[in-house]
């Protein structure tokens, strides 16, 4: 696959949303992750493809969810079992996720598929190299289908489609807080930027971001709805660039 064609270029209002310019990506992923200038995706049927340049390259291996950040690269497969890559190799992580999440600070998280909550503190994430390196994974309170970590807390969203963030997160108190708070609005995915933006998509198919997000606020204030001319399923966000993935698995890179 290679975006050097851009096969589409909207730049759309609709009512109080925010507009944005987007260009259509040839290829089709089913979900996407983008952190620390690199793009990772996955298609329908498990292949791993990541963005080299100006062209897709796919990765051998296969899995249904994948993630970069500070932490490397971490991916769940079609039975729920971890891995990681390191070096040019996948290597298999002690235990079961339905979605893992390498956004924070050099630690890993993620939830299972009975919505429990779990985080792998910065030095066995940074350490770990296969059979015998420690994983001692630490579960929090609560139940969540999707979690995502960043540098001021992590955020998530619960089968509820309710939206929930947790502060004082740290590389070697990966739980936080233990706190949950409560954050105004629906959402069926969430995803943390390196820089601490949040995005996320509704039931509806509609992108939102969250405004107001500092150090001091990890909270932020406000949901922006953002304009793609079209229902989203997955986004992601890094170095100015929102990663949309469509309804129908088109990829769209918008500049925000």
């Amino acid at each position: 696959m290679s975006v050097r064609v851009i096969i589409l270029l909207v730049q759309c209002l609709l009512g109080s949303s925010l507009a944005m310019q987007c260009q259509e990506v040839p290829g089709r992923l089913k979900q996407i992750d983008a952190s620390v200038g690199q793009v990772f995706g996955v298609t329908d049927n498990n292949l791993i493809f990541t963005l080299y340049g100006d062209r897709w390259t796919q990765v051998p291996g296969s899995l249904k969810h994948v993630t970069v950040g500070p932490s490397g690269v971490w991916g769940v497969n079609q039975n729920n079992a971890i891995y990681k890559l390191v070096g040019a190799t996948w290597v298999q992580v002690p235990g079961l996720l339905t979605q893992v999440d390498a956004g924070g600070d050099q630690f890993v998280a993620g939830v299972n598929m009975y919505d429990a909550i779990y985080c792998l503190a910065q030095s066995p994430t940074v350490e770990y190299r296969g059979a015998g390196s420690p994983t001692p994974w630490q579960q929090l309170p609560g139940a969540l289908v999707y979690y995502s970590c960043g540098p001021n807390g992590c955020w998530g969203v619960n089968r509820g489609q309710d939206i929930y963030v947790m502060k004082g997160v740290t590389p070697t108190a990966c739980r936080g807080s233990l706190n949950w708070q409560h954050i105004p609005g629906k959402l069926v995915m969430i995803e943390v930027g390196t820089d601490g933006s949040v995005y996320g998509v509704n039931a509806g198919g509609d992108v939102y971001r969250r405004d107001g997000i500092t150090a001091s606020n990890p909270a932020g204030t406000t949901w922006t709805l953002l304009s793609t001319c079209g229902k989203s399923k997955h986004v992601s966000y890094d170095l100015g660039h929102l990663w949309v993935i469509t309804r129908d698995d088109r990829i769209l890179d918008c500049a925000v």
